[in-house]
C-alpha cells in the first residue's frame, strides 16, 4: 500500500518506521523531523498525500490538523483513507472528517494510546471514529501499528473515547500520587502500601502499571529520574480537551477541572514542563495542607 505520513516526531516516526518495515511504500513529511528508517522524504505534506492509498496525520492540534487537511484534501485519491491519529478536539475531527467526506475520502479519527514505546514497539491502542467502510480500511494499518483497535462509533467518536479516557487517567494519577504522599507522612513503607494497594480496591493503571513511586512496581518514568513517557504538558493538553468538551456538551466534570487546574499550576508555575505526568508525586512530597 502507498502511504502518506504527515507528522514524525516522537510518536509519528515510530508509527511511519513501523509501517515501512512492514513492507508499506511509505513518503513522510514534517518541518523539522527526520525521516525515519525506511522512510521517503516529501517536499510538502501535499506531495505526501498525492496519489496515496491511505495519509495518516500525526499533528499537535486542531489548528494545524484543520491547515494541513485543507492542504491535502483536494489532492488526494478519491476513495483514499484519511487517518488522523492526532489527539485534537472533537469539533476540529468532525470538521475535517466532513470535508474529507465531501471529497470522497474515508475519513478515520483515530486518537491513540501508549505513549512513544508503545509507537516504537508497535503495541499502540486505536479508538477510531468514523464509518465503517472507512475504518475496515484502516484497520490493517492499525494492526500494524498497535495492538488493539476499537471501532468507537461516527466521526468524532474516537476523540471522544481518547479524551474521556485521558481524564481518567489525569485524575487517578493525581489520586496515586497523594496517596504515596500521605502515605510517607505517615509512615508506611512505599513497597507495603503498593502491595496492598495493587492488589486491593484502589487497584488502577496508574498504580499497577505506571508506578509514580521510583523503585516500586514495575518500571516506570519514576525510576528515570521522571523523564517523560507521557509529559505532564502533554497530559494538560488532554484535560484541557475534556473540559472544552464538557463545557460544549453541558457535562459536570468537577474533578476532571480539578485536575486540569492541577496540571496547569505544575507546568506553567512550578517545575513540571518537561517532566512526566507521575512526577506529581514529588510535588505532593514536599508539600503540607498550608
Amino acid at each position: 500500500m502507498k502511504i502518506g505520513f504527515i507528522g514524525l516526531g516522537n510518536m509519528g516516526g515510530p508509527m511511519a518506521a513501523n509501517l515501512a518495515a512492514a513492507g508499506h511504500q511509505v513518503s513522510g513529511f514534517d518541518l523539522a523531523a527526520e525521516m525515519p528508517e525506511g522512510v521517503t522524504k516529501a517536499d510538502s505534506a501535499s506531495a505526501a498525500a498525492q496519489d496515496k492509498d491511505a495519509v495518516i496525520t500525526m499533528l499537535p492540534n486542531g489548528k494545524i490538523l484543520g491547515d494541513v487537511a485543507s492542504e491535502i484534501i483536494e489532492v488526494m485519491s478519491k476513495g483514499a483513507a484519511f487517518i488522523d491519529c492526532s489527539t485534537v478536539d472533537v469539533d476540529s475531527a468532525r470538521q475535517v472528517a466532513e470535508a474529507a467526506t465531501a471529497f470522497g475520502l474515508l475519513a478515520v479519527d483515530a486518537p491513540v494510546s501508549g505513549g512513544v514505546g508503545g509507537a516504537s514497539d508497535g503495541t499502540l491502542t486505536f479508538m477510531a471514529g468514523g464509518s465503517s467502510e472507512a475504518f475496515a480500511k484502516a484497520e490493517p494499518l492499525f494492526e500494524i501499528m498497535g495492538q488493539k483497535a476499537v471501532h468507537c462509533g461516527d466521526s468524532g467518536a474516537g476523540q471522544a473515547a481518547k479524551i474521556c479516557n485521558n481524564m481518567i487517567l489525569g485524575i487517578t494519577m493525581i489520586g496515586t500520587c497523594e496517596a504515596f504522599a500521605l502515605a510517607d507522612k505517615l509512615g508506611l513503607d512505599r513497597q507495603k502500601m503498593f502491595d496492598v494497594v495493587s492488589t486491593s480496591s484502589g487497584y488502577s493503571w496508574s498504580m499497577n502499571a505506571y508506578c509514580p513511586a521510583p523503585g516500586v512496581g514495575p518500571e516506570s518514568p519514576a525510576d528515570r529520574g521522571y523523564r517523560p513517557g507521557f509529559a505532564a504538558e502533554l497530559m494538560l493538553k488532554d484535560l484541557r480537551l475534556s473540559q472544552q468538551a464538557a463545557e460544549s456538551s453541558n457535562a459536570d466534570t468537577p474533578l476532571g477541572q480539578q485536575a486540569m487546574e492541577l496540571y496547569q499550576t505544575f507546568v506553567e508555575e512550578e517545575d513540571g514542563n518537561g517532566k512526566d505526568f507521575s512526577a506529581m508525586l514529588p510535588r505532593f512530597e514536599k508539600r503540607g495542607r498550608g
